[in-house]
């Protein structure tokens, strides 16, 4: 592939990466208020239309979008100007770079050529992961510090305790799925998770580190500080660290929020539900067990791979949704008693046993 091809290419990729994220993102701010009215016996937006279509309710997030450019960029007068402006920036800015390495599918041929379905297949693609992940402290924090209001700083040093604390404990469940799968790439993962057990079960992460994946959950939705981890934004308690922002500002904090749940569920989707892995679908077809194949053209089967990746996402976005309204909020002293007390020995434990049953069984994959 001569250079202007490979730039040609990789732009159309961040540009379909990027547009199917920020679409769903903006879905999912509907889709939150329908599943809270469903949870309460309402019947949630549905007034917002346009010549009178009001599909559902789903023009209520063009609204919403409208009514923010519309509203006042205020800046408090003590605040520190420059951080203040770029807070939403560096909340935003790492959560949609991490979708780089997140494969969408496996390759499409276009030609003579295999281009691969994701923007950056990086040989340590996890660890590129782990490492913009830890960035997203720094919006959240520093859009406390530079409000100059005592509330928005409460709600930015109460983000940065958890969101340390449960980094530490969300890079400890993955430790498992890097162990079995022995690559730190993460198509060579999923491709990995195309394998059959026993002939029928899927060998996907979920199979193997089903405990890994219920602490990874609990430590990623800490993350995301969502209810019930939602303490640095407490609305009972009057703090919140974008308690000073309004306009555009604050879109990008709440944007950034919801951007998360997706990313949240790409990665579960990649590590733990088999990426867009089919079972018994091959690179030609499906291979079914008696020795039945149903031959498909490559094309299809491409396309079959995004819409399994693209379906199992939405489920763990309505999954995380589902958990946002279920829940009551914790206090924070059990909010960091469940990580340093519960998850994280959990996860260390989790990791010897997956490292002992390694040494017995096998090495990996």
């Amino acid at each position: 592939m001569i250079g202007w091809q490979f730039i040609l290419i990789t732009l159309v990729k961040i540009l379909a990466v990027i547009s199917g994220v920020l679409t769903l993102t903006t879905l999912l701010t509907w889709a939150e208020r329908k599943v809270s009215a469903l949870m309460q016996d309402r019947i949630g937006p549905n007034r917002a239309g346009i010549m009178g279509v009001t599909a559902f309710g789903v023009f209520h997030a063009i609204a919403d979008a409208v009514k923010l450019i519309m509203k006042e960029d205020f800046i408090p007068g003590r605040a520190n100007r420059i951080i203040f402006t770029l807070a939403p920036v560096l909340a935003l800015v790492p959560v949609l770079t991490i979708f780089a390495v997140i494969p969408f599918g496996n390759y499409i041929r276009i030609g003579t050529m295999n281009v691969n379905l994701q923007i950056a297949n990086m040989q340590l693609g996890i660890f590129f992961l782990f490492a913009i992940s830890s960035l997203g402290i720094y919006g959240t924090f520093l859009g406390g510090w530079a409000s100059r209001n005592n509330f928005s700083l409460l709600g930015g040093l109460r983000g940065a305790a958890q969101m340390i604390s449960y980094e530490v404990t969300l890079g400890l469940t993955l430790v498992g799925i890097l162990m079995i799968y022995g690559s730190g790439s993460l198509q060579e993962m999923v491709v990995k998770q195309g394998q059959m057990l026993w002939g029928f079960i899927p060998a996907w992460g979920v199979v193997y580190q089903f405990p890994a994946f219920i602490l990874f959950m609990v430590a990623a939705i800490a993350e995301n500080k969502r209810t019930p981890f939602d303490l640095p934004e407490g609305e009972s308690e009057i703090i919140g660290y974008f308690l000073e922002y309004s306009g555009m500002r604050f879109a990008m904090f709440m944007f950034s929020e919801f951007a998360e749940i997706v990313l949240i569920a790409s990665i579960a989707t990649t590590l733990f539900l088999g990426g867009w892995q089919i079972p018994f679908l091959l690179n030609d077809g499906f291979h079914l067990p008696g020795d039945i194949m149903v031959k498909l053209p490559h094309f299809l089967v491409a396309m079959l791979q995004v819409a399994s990746f693209s379906i199992k996402v939405i489920f763990m976005c309505w999954f995380l949704l589902l958990v946002r309204w279920t829940l009551p909020r914790f206090r924070f002293d059990q909010l960091m008693g469940l990580c340093w007390k519960g998850i994280l020995p959990l996860a260390l434990l989790n990791i010897f046993i997956t490292g002992v049953i390694m040494l017995i069984f096998g090495e990996k994959l």
